[in-house]
């Protein structure tokens, strides 16, 4: 059965009890022990998208001592050969190359999958991993769209899956404690909180129609998304700024500051959302906003605020990323480090917690590389001995909601009125009709 070596790592107490007490387990080699085990409880993992963030997580992952990085996918030959060599360096395994994810599931010795592809395979990859059997960490967002998200949210459920996503900072323990601060009522009672991203991107330009480059399979690349012609500006990374592909700024870093808004808060759905903004910088194929307020209103009484901007990057409250609380007996920021600081009402700083590793939130593959390992083994004891996730797919999915009625609300240019219970969007036939997205013919999600 294919839970069988799951089963296995999670009883290997057991077996190591065995070999103390009678040798190796019946018809089991030592070395296929080893192989199996790793000498401990190694969770066999693979990774989908090893360019730029993924390689930062591929590595990551492989550095775990609990952990063997057995596969790579990518549809980028460079980006695969290069990911082998650097995990190759800093642990004992030298994963295996495809060049489509899909084959990789076919490996039974696979217990999990990392999924760090463009945005609009997220979803995609990790319906298709939980159907095979396989654990999923999904670097966030978790979906292209709405529907999507609940998609997951009910596969995990049916397929029994541990599904992690990446907003990296709930495992964090300083800022866990800011949110702990919260919850205690160090600010009183919170009403409003603004979050924020600042950057300076240049300009994308204006693509040219080109032939596919020999290292891309740009047909597998675009997978669940309408065709189109290739240009010289999509691949990599300026996808985020399409809306066939990317998410804009809103869900690539308005998604972790966002949550903690929520997580503070303790809410889940708004009843109104509304967006300003616009490509305003350059003229170029940029589609997404690069200026964007994102408001959304709740009925327990909270406003929450997201502003991005792509092209100026003023910090504010010090910091180019950030989520402030404000309570009716002081204030709480939670700035780009595992740390926050506690002010009055006066604006007088009363407490200050701080680490002292360098993060770098403006760092798209590796920005908090020790802390973010943390996620990575609360992700492993999740699987091994069911403990409670810090980012499940349920809790991944409402903050992954919030920016994306944001983008809805900015794409109709008018506010949403949002059912509180579910999140959907109430009497907008044009707005509902972006709750999906669109796709390319026999590539739709099915449960």
């Amino acid at each position: 059965m294919e839970n069988n070596r799951r089963t296995f790592i999670k009883t290997a107490a057991l077996g190591t009890a065995a070999l103390s007490f009678g040798g190796i387990l019946p018809g089991m080699a030592a070395k296929s022990y080893r192989n199996i085990l790793g000498a401990n409880d190694r969770i066999n993992v693979g990774s989908i998208g090893v360019n730029s963030r993924g390689l930062a997580l591929a590595k990551n992952f492989a550095m775990q001592e609990n952990c063997n990085l057995i596969s790579v996918s990518d549809v980028d030959s460079r980006a695969a050969e290069r990911c082998v060599g650097e995990v190759s360096a800093v642990s004992a395994s030298r994963p295996k190359i495809y060049g489509d994810f899909r084959k990789a599931l076919e490996d039974k010795d696979l217990d999990a999958m990392v999924i760090a592809t463009p945005d609009h395979w997220h979803a995609p990859a990790a319906l298709l991993a939980m159907k095979a059997g396989k654990e999923v960490y999904l670097e966030k967002p978790c979906s292209h769209s709405p529907a999507e998200g609940e998609m997951l949210v009910e596969a995990a459920a049916r397929y029994g899956r541990v599904l992690q996503m990446g907003n990296q900072r709930r495992s964090w323990p300083n800022v866990i404690k800011g949110i702990e601060e919260i919850k205690a009522g160090s600010i009183g009672k919170p009403y409003f909180g603004k979050s924020w991203y600042t950057n300076t991107r240049a300009s994308i330009g204006v693509g040219q129609n080109v032939a596919v480059p020999d290292w891309l399979n740009w047909e597998l690349w675009q997978g669940p998304a309408p065709r189109t012609a290739f240009k010289d500006n999509f691949v990599h990374y300026n996808w985020h700024w399409f809306w066939r592909w990317g998410t804009g700024e809103a869900l690539n870093n308005g998604t972790h500051m966002v949550d903690l808004l929520r997580w503070g808060m303790e809410v889940n759905y708004p009843v109104r959302v509304s967006s300003n903004g616009g490509r305003y910088h350059y003229q170029d194929d940029w589609e997404t906003p690069d200026t964007q307020v994102i408001s959304m209103d709740f009925e327990e009484g909270f406003t929450m605020t997201w502003e991005g901007r792509s092209c100026n990057g003023s910090p504010i409250e010090g910091s180019s990323v950030g989520a402030m609380f404000y309570g009716d007996k002081g204030s709480l920021l939670i700035t780009g480090g595992n740390g926050y600081t506690l002010f009055d009402n006066a604006g007088k700083e009363l407490k200050k917690v701080e680490d002292k590793a360098k993060i770098d939130p403006r760092n798209a593959a590796s920005p908090a590389q020790q802390l973010d390992a943390l996620h990575i083994q609360n992700f492993f004891n999740g699987i091994l001995k069911g403990e409670k996730l810090r980012s499940d797919i349920d809790s991944g999915h409402k903050s992954t909601l919030l920016v994306q009625l944001g983008n809805i609300a900015q794409r109709v240019g008018r506010s949403l009125d949002i059912d509180p219970t579910n999140g959907h969007i109430i009497k907008d036939k044009e707005a509902s009709k972006l709750w999906t997205r669109e796709y390319e013919k026999g590539w739709e999600m099915k449960l």
